[in-house]
């Protein structure tokens, strides 16, 4: 794993992944962490280098249309990434938005464990590998600014200003120089291969989670030696008022 361009990244930073059920019993079951293409996300501005808005006639960054930019756009698909949250607790709004109102798991690890616990992925095993990049992301206000001259990986780890509150953390493969060595590319993400003993430090059940869930969840944890990791959202603590 790689740190991308020159962003410092301290080993011991608290990074968070929420789930789905689903998703996570997946996940531990065949040791492999889902990274989606990046034309799989909602947000419409991902690996744009600037944003054009309705309030100029002409915009000055913008003198002519560039005709290769249907081929940066391309770029989306050939880029596979894994968003993690950074934050020393949890978040009900990421509980919300990405493990179902709460009814899902998150798990806790850190730069350092990842660095240590991901395997090198290849398309194929006769294939060399492909490197994992690392690094958090940087928000700008691209209504603004024109981001000129940036890496065709490194315009995966800028934002637009306005998803700032996601203080995300990304792992990204490009699998560009695959494809133009004529290697097929999946259209949508890849399972890379990781160790869950060595990434995960903590499991926190989210706090709608059933009686029944949690007994499943606890069940596939403590088959792969993660049992002493579980814990219950703090969502759950009972309030006191005096």
């Amino acid at each position: 794993m790689s740190t991308i361009s020159d962003e410092i990244v301290l080993g011991n930073e608290i990074l968070w992944k929420y789930f789905r059920p689903e998703y996570f019993i997946s996940a531990i079951e065949n040791n492999k962490i889902y990274f989606a293409s990046a034309n799989q996300f909602n947000d419409p501005f991902e690996g744009a280098v600037a944003v054009q808005t309705d309030t100029q006639a002409v915009d000055p960054r913008y003198p002519d249309m560039d005709p290769t930019e249907n081929a940066f756009f391309e770029l989306k698909r050939l880029t596979k990434i894994s968003c993690w949250h950074r934050a020393n607790y949890e978040s009900d709004a990421m509980w919300r938005l990405y493990a179902e109102e709460s009814k899902g798991i998150a798990i806790c690890t850190t730069p350092d464990r990842m660095r240590s616990a991901f395997k090198p992925f290849r398309l194929k095993p006769e294939y060399g590998h492909e490197e994992i990049w690392a690094g958090p992301i940087k928000y700008i206000d691209l209504t603004q600014m024109r981001m000129k001259n940036v890496g065709m990986l490194n315009r995966f780890f800028f934002k637009h200003r306005a998803f700032e509150w996601e203080r995300e953390f990304r792992l990204a493969i490009s699998l560009r120089m695959a494809e133009e060595n004529a290697v097929i590319v999946p259209e949508d993400g890849i399972y890379v291969d990781v160790d869950l003993t060595v990434l995960i430090s903590r499991i926190v059940l989210g706090s709608t989670t059933s009686p029944e869930l949690r007994a499943i969840i606890s069940k596939h944890v403590e088959k792969v030696g993660l049992g002493n990791c579980l814990q219950i959202s703090s969502l759950l603590g009972r309030p006191r008022y005096i």
